[in-house]
């Protein structure tokens, strides 16, 4: 994951500028205390299930992977019913730093998977996760990875799965914007890097393939007048404009656009970032049109509730990749509930399996683990010297979901 949302990569900040429900036994529903799972019979206690995570504690990404561990926090809970154990073996988390960096966290996880934890989770960064699956398949262990966005996590190999959602479901959430984008003119407006020739890619693969001309404005990334690249979009006249920047002059770039006039003659996109990120938008924030992951007040069931809940007890607030670390807490109990130390059964446990998140109804694909879930369109409103988000509309997980990737 690039530093940032990214759709190649994970994170959030780009300023594409662009982080269950049901009676227990249901899926996605917490356990119910005691109740007998492959690890030993009800109310049996042994020696606790070891899963190892590994993420950005430290470095670029720590305000990712800080929310994601909060959520994971709050997920293990709401699916064990408070107990944080499994048929009476409690959950044993032990962490890793890997500071995103993929070479720290294949050894962090090396070392884990050494230390006999079965299941490793985290990956803050899509560079990390990359890494860590081979280790998964080669060793034989459940790994779900969490933030990393990257597409390529999918169908990567049986033993790999995913908490977040991938870079397709973003560009898609983007393109319902258009609705049918046959024959539109969308630009890219991105930084000349690899950043930004991965989202040029990944918008020219998603709607490209649905019949839209895809062109990109690609700006040196030393450049600090943007005015010349402002009006170059303006001239393309784009019935979309995609942008993803991670630059620190975000909202040099915004204004710009603004004083240029390109909202005036065309829908402008970018992914909700984090919420400390919002202010960067300035005088035009409430002009732009926003596809999103996930944010606060983005939906309303149980396991929404019950990680507001949690994450107030730890003194934070619901965020983008909040949901992330939750989901993974209800795959990792699920998979300790059917399999115990088993991780044949785990895997299978995992596949094709529906059960409510934070964001609503997810189904993890049997053919390829692609996590299926709904996507939001959002856009940013005044309140008072701040600007906060509000829900414009849902997209079912049919209306986004990634083509299947056969694993590798």
């Amino acid at each position: 994951m690039s530093k940032r949302w990214s759709l190649a990569l994970a994170s959030v900040m780009i300023t594409l500028s662009v982080a269950a429900c049901g009676s227990p036994g249901q899926p996605g529903a917490p356990a119910d205390n005691g109740t007998a799972g492959a690890g030993g019979a009800s109310g049996n206690s042994g020696a606790p299930y070891k899963v190892g995570l590994v993420y950005s504690k430290s470095g670029p990404l720590a305000t990712y992977g800080q929310q994601y561990r909060q959520g994971l926090t709050a997920g293990i809970d709401y699916a064990t019913k408070g107990t944080g154990a499994v048929a009476g073996r409690t959950i044993s988390i032990t962490e890793q730093d890997d500071a995103g960096d993929p070479a720290k966290a294949v050894a962090s996880a090396t070392d884990l998977i050494g230390q006999g934890n079965t299941i490793i989770a985290g990956s803050t960064s899509s560079g990390v996760a990359l890494q860590v699956a081979p280790l998964a398949k080669d060793n034989k262990v459940l790994f779900i990875s969490g933030p990393a966005a990257a597409d390529a996590v999918t169908g990567a190999n049986r033993y790999t799965f995913r908490s977040g959602r991938q870079t397709y479901q973003d560009v898609a959430t983007a393109g319902s914007m258009l609705g049918d984008v046959k024959g539109k003119k969308v630009t890219v407006l991105a930084q000349d890097s690899a950043f930004g020739k991965a989202n040029v890619a990944a918008v020219t693969a998603v709607l490209g393939a649905k019949g839209a001309t895809v062109s990109s404005v690609e700006v040196p990334a030393a450049a600090t007048d943007l005015t010349p690249f402002a009006t170059k979009v303006k001239g393309a006249a784009p019935d979309l404009l995609f942008v993803a920047w991670a630059g620190a002059n975000a909202t040099a770039m915004w204004t710009t656009l603004g004083q240029q006039g390109v909202f005036d003659t065309t829908k402008v996109v970018t992914g909700l970032d984090i919420k400390a990120t919002h202010a960067l938008f300035g005088e035009v924030a409430t002009k732009i049109n926003f596809l999103s992951h996930f944010f606060e007040g983005a939906a309303d069931n149980a396991a929404y509730q019950a990680l507001d809940a949690g994450l107030k007890k730890q003194g934070a607030t619901v965020d983008l990749f909040t949901n992330d670390g939750f989901v993974a807490g209800q795959m990792i109990v699920h998979a300790l509930e059917a399999g115990g130390g088993d991780v044949e059964k785990m895997v299978t446990s995992l596949e094709g399996w529906k059960f409510d998140g934070p964001k609503g109804s997810l189904e993890i694909r049997a053919e390829d683990h692609a996590l299926l879930q709904p996507m939001f369109t959002a856009s940013l409103k005044k309140d008072g010297s701040n600007v906060v988000p509000q829900l414009v509309d849902t997209l079912g997980a049919d209306a986004v979901a990634p083509p299947v990737t056969p694993f590798k």
